[in-house]
């Protein structure tokens, strides 16, 4: 297992106040992280909240955002005879489709300089779903800064987009311009690298479908202006590997002396969630050079609060902060809690192996 210098429990949902009374807060995890101008670092973590009473009267209630100007939501109804099942997060309709019992937004937290102190947790949502990107929610942001601006890509829920993938703009990592969707229908964990390769943009995405001829691939995507992405080129990790069920970028990669290194996400069998490693060239970011052991994933749920709550046994990394040859690490463990470790970069490279697929 991965040697770890440091690490913590550093949010939990009982520091969330809902953003109604008749809400109640089932998460907060799965966090994106930068470092400010003055040094603090600022994270944007998910928060997903539910109507407390969201089934009454015989009718499911699914929450909608209807302003673009603010954070507004109505609820729509469903009778039972719509209803074909229902589970933990939602229920499935007779028409073959779903809808959330809750919805989430982020919001800021901001922590000292050492990455391990919180200062301050803002209670009021600050990037949210609109009536037009996101009305069904928005999920897990990850953030990187490419010369003098930030992008942030996040998960967006929609009635007529599905499961899409957009981002935003900042200059100061405050305030965000909406770009619009960037990888479309079943698409997630779009991950941009913090650098240009050969003058174009580059991401991690991974598409879906319910029909596949081989295992789970992340891409490697393309683009010139962040609009209109191209030249894909699949990844194969998870031959003959722990991570065989799912597999998917994490963190916004980082460049190292051996090449751009990614901390990305996998499913085993016993253990849920877990976190893996893999390193690619410096100039063809989609030729993979090394990546953790086969027969084990790097990193696993080991404390409580990543054994048990919403989701049990996840360890789900989205946010990096570079600190000279350490990275601080922040994922979302079980679907409630956010968590930090701090970690050597070298530590993580000499547990990759070269391997040709």
């Amino acid at each position: 297992m991965l040697k770890i210098e440091k690490e913590g429990l550093l949010l939990k949902k009982e520091q969330f106040r809902p953003t109604n009374k008749n809400f109640e807060i089932i998460g907060v995890f799965n966090p994106a992280a930068l470092r400010l101008k003055n040094g603090k670092i600022l994270l944007y973590v998910r928060v997903a909240e539910r109507l407390k009473d969201w089934n009454k009267k015989g009718k499911a209630r699914s929450p909608r955002c209807i302003s673009n100007s603010r954070y507004q939501l109505t609820f729509d109804e469903y009778k039972k005879s719509q209803i074909e099942n229902y589970d933990r997060g939602g229920f499935h309709l007779k028409d073959d489709t779903v809808r959330l019992k809750f919805i989430s937004h982020f919001r800021r937290v901001f922590l000292s300089k050492g990455g391990f102190e919180v200062e301050k947790i803002e209670q009021r949502p600050a990037f949210y779903g609109t009536k037009d990107d996101g009305e069904l929610g928005v999920e897990d942001p990850r953030i990187v800064r490419v010369g003098n601006k930030y992008i942030m890509t996040y998960v967006a829920l929609s009635r007529f987009n599905s499961i899409s993938s957009s981002y935003a703009v900042s200059r100061d990592g405050i305030q965000w311009h909406r770009r619009g969707i960037i990888f479309r229908h079943q698409n997630k964990d779009v991950v941009l690298f913090p650098k240009k390769v050969r003058g174009r943009y580059v991401a991690f995405n991974r598409p879906e479908g319910n029909f596949n001829f081989s295992l789970p691939h992340m891409w490697v995507s393309y683009s010139k202006d962040l609009e209109h992405w191209g030249d894909d080129q699949s990844v194969l990790l998870s031959k003959d590997s722990w991570d065989a069920a799912r597999v998917g970028a994490g963190c916004p990669p980082i460049l190292t002396k051996k090449g751009w290194l990614e901390i990305y996400h996998g499913v085993h069998d016993k253990h849920g969630y877990c976190m893996g490693a893999a390193l690619f060239d410096k100039n063809k970011p989609h030729k993979l050079i090394a990546r953790g052991p086969c027969d084990e994933p790097l990193l696993c749920a080991v404390q409580p609060y990543e054994k048990k709550g919403w989701m049990p046994n996840v360890v789900f990394p989205t946010g990096l902060v570079e600190e000279g040859d350490k990275i601080l690490l922040y994922s979302g463990g079980a679907d409630e809690i956010v968590s930090v470790k701090e970690i050597y970069i070298d530590e993580i490279l000499k547990t990759l192996k070269r391997r040709h697929i």
